[in-house]
């Protein structure tokens, strides 16, 4: 799995974005050793080649420059003539069938990711987005090449860390299918243009890119270098962000667009993605409240547009919910499952720094059913209240009705936990009017 490094603009050098760095194993003379994620925030190339390899031509190093980790390994050795052998798997026709079956019915609400996922090995995303990019009809609109799509695409999904248990290219694919659903919903479907549904979908299938598996508030505390170079302010988002900058200059994909066009796309993409900063809920969801009292969203202004698909994205990234109880169980054990993981691989640094586990993260005091509860309760209901009273429609109150009978059912999970029906995680009942806490700015 391939895990990148820093990528750099080719105009003024300057650090476009850097990559989490995974269990990577370093090449040097003595061997290879194994470098843990975060240890060290820049890697020299140079290391991975003898010094005969080293001289290359101007041309192959301009095309490196934007490459990551395993991309650049793979590049020298097309460059040295080394042939590379393909990996790609091969479905048969019954699993093709399949997956396009599911693809037929997308913009169903009870769309089954996971079998999907299976269908397509493991290429959710890439399949999905790419079928949603056809279906809008973006490619032609906006005279796409559809092997630069494609491996745009490939791109993103290998980006995603496979060994996250949530944070991982198939919720990537479920918050891109749930995305495609509310661009179907009446107030925006009549409104938005192909530029509105091409910025959404790319913000949804890019939106945790390269998530390293931990929180923001694990980043800050730690001083970790990400924290440092955002400032504290919305680390993983921008990282987010900046990955998918990153990806879509590398893959030259509107590269026939002008630079004045693609620097606007960059932005807006931004402005979708920062969106989804959860410590900045309460102030989207008290300015989408205001104007819902006020009742002065018009849907013909773009910056009202953008501001929707911002809460559009902000409710399918956390609409696990919402879904049936097969899917939505399955999604609670998942990060649940994330939360623990980073409690018990991240204690020994917590302890050392004196820092305590995280919120949500600690396996011995926090259960699904409580921290399910608490996460509906402060942030889902409000949120998709909110959705449902700019647009009530039968998708929206399916995503009520299953939100709360999903509640329902963890509380009777609880119950049987620990005998009363009345606990609430107290991690979120800290949380009080703020939703979550806001982290610490650097000034």
């Amino acid at each position: 799995q391939r895990r990148g490094a820093i990528s750099y603009d080719s105009s003024d050098q300057t650090a476009l974005y850097i990559r989490m760095l995974g269990d990577v194993r370093v090449r040097s003379r003595a061997g290879f050793e194994t470098e843990r994620r975060g240890s060290h925030p820049y890697i020299d190339f140079r290391i991975f080649h003898s010094n005969s390899e080293i001289e290359v031509s101007v041309s192959a190093r301009n095309v490196r420059r934007l490459l990551s980790f395993q991309r650049y390994l793979r590049s020298s050795r097309f460059f040295r003539g080394i042939t590379v052998p393909n990996s790609s798997n091969i479905l048969d026709d019954d699993y093709n069938g399949q997956a396009k079956c599911m693809l037929e019915k997308v913009g169903n609400w009870n769309f089954d990711i996971f079998l999907f996922d299976r269908l397509t090995n493991g290429n959710s995303l890439v399949s999905l987005t790419f079928h949603l990019f056809n279906l809008h009809g973006l490619i032609e609109h906006f005279q796409l090449d559809t092997m630069k799509l494609r491996r745009f695409l490939v791109m993103v999904q290998e980006d995603y860390h496979s060994q996250n248990p949530y944070h991982n290219a198939v919720h990537a694919a479920d918050v891109t299918q749930a995305m495609h659903c509310y661009l179907k919903e009446p107030k925006l479907s009549k409104s938005l243009t192909p530029w509105d549904v091409l910025l959404s979908l790319i913000a949804a299938a890019t939106h945790d890119l390269d998530h390293p598996g931990v929180n923001q508030p694990f980043l800050i505390k730690t001083n970790h270098y990400l924290a440092t170079l955002y400032k504290n302010t919305s680390v993983l988002e921008n990282h987010h962000w900046r990955s998918a900058v990153g990806l879509l200059r590398e893959s030259g994909l509107f590269a026939h667009m002008s630079l004045e066009n693609r620097q606007l796309m960059e932005s807006q993409i931004g402005d979708l993605i920062l969106a989804t900063d959860i410590s900045q809920q309460n102030e989207y969801l008290s300015m989408f409240r205001s104007h819902l009292d006020r009742g002065d969203l018009c849907m013909e202004n773009a910056n009202h547009r953008h501001f929707i698909l911002q809460m559009a994205l902000k409710c399918a990234d956390i609409c696990n919910p919402c879904r049936t109880w097969e899917l939505s169980k399955q999604w609670s054990e998942k990060v649940t499952e994330e939360f623990f993981h980073q409690g018990k691989e991240n204690g020994d640094i917590e302890k050392k720094y004196h820092l305590g586990v995280s919120p949500l993260c600690d396996r011995q005091t926090e259960t699904i059913a409580n921290i399910q509860i608490g996460f509906m309760t402060y942030l889902v209901e409000p949120l998709f209240g909110e959705w449902a009273r700019f647009s009530n429609t039968r998708l929206s109150q399916t995503m009520l009705g299953h939100l709360g009978l999903n509640k329902a059912s963890w509380k009777g999970v609880q119950r049987e936990q620990s005998g009363s029906g009345d606990d609430v995680d107290p991690a979120f009942e800290e949380m009080d009017s703020d939703l979550l806490p806001q982290e610490p700015r650097l000034s």
